[in-house]
């Protein structure tokens, strides 16, 4: 196999990825054996932990390995001369943008927004409640919601810059792969922090529409890392409180 030195052009999380590719395919993990821990990959090789579980995530998209919450990353299948990682738009990439640009939208609808469009976004947190209760349920009404105040700006440009951002989230199978884990781990979409930003709206405050929808997405990035977490039930105490202590703090 190549040595392969980071390259500028690379992200870190496609090098990571390389690495561990080439690594399976000398044999140093077996087929059937645990990938060493995600913190112990992170210090190993200088990145953070959402950069080794993006990599973790295009091996896993590729049938390399099969990642159980709780318990680690376990070798299915060594990789074959054709196996290169297809380095699609991850999910916490897709975050950070969605954060970026419906920030900034939801502080644009709050200047244009009817009352009409503001009773249309209020039923559809209450279809959000409801799809909660749905062991079954689906992301419908969340998706709904966003477009909604992507539409109240009055810019079709960015209407449909956020509604291509949410088709990348099912077209993309890294994005698409952990949005299911999210969903099996009962990541839900939480009512409060999209009461928030209605209630923004409703007050024509684009300052607090922008930081409320900012919190509401700093919030799903959270909860993606949370989906993928080896530590998740000891952990989940500690990233709700983080969670709360940044939300009150990016709504002052």
């Amino acid at each position: 196999m190549q040595d392969h030195a980071p390259r500028s052009s690379d992200r870190l999380y496609q090098d990571l990825a390389r690495k561990l590719l080439e690594e399976l395919a000398a044999g140093q993990h077996p087929v059937g054996s645990r990938l060493p821990a995600e913190r112990e990959l992170a210090q190993q090789h200088n990145v953070s932990r959402p950069t080794v579980r993006e990599a973790i995530i295009a091996l896993e998209v590729q049938g390399l390995v099969d990642v159980r919450i709780g318990s680690g990353a376990y070798v299915l299948r060594l990789p074959g001369k054709g196996d290169i990682p297809g380095f699609n738009i991850t999910a916490f990439e897709l975050t950070e943008a969605r954060l970026l640009f419906e920030g900034e939208a939801a502080s644009l609808a709050a200047m244009q927004i009817t009352d009409e469009e503001i009773e249309e976004i209020e039923e559809l947190v209450r279809n959000i409640a409801r799809e909660n209760q749905d062991p079954k349920g689906t992301d419908t009404a969340d998706h709904a919601f966003h477009l909604a105040i992507a539409r109240a700006t009055r810019n079709n440009a960015v209407a449909e810059t956020i509604e291509q951002l949410w088709n990348l989230r099912y077209t993309s199978p890294e994005a698409a792969l952990l949005h299911e884990k999210a969903r099996t781990a009962n990541v839900k979409p939480v009512v409060e922090e999209h009461t928030a930003v209605v209630a923004a709206l409703k007050a024509r405050d684009p300052v607090a529409a922008r930081a409320a929808m900012r919190a509401h997405l700093a919030a799903v990035l959270d909860s993606l890392l949370f989906a993928t977490e080896e530590k998740a039930v000891q952990e989940a105490r500690r990233a709700v409180a983080a969670k709360r202590a940044r939300y009150a703090q990016a709504t002052r």
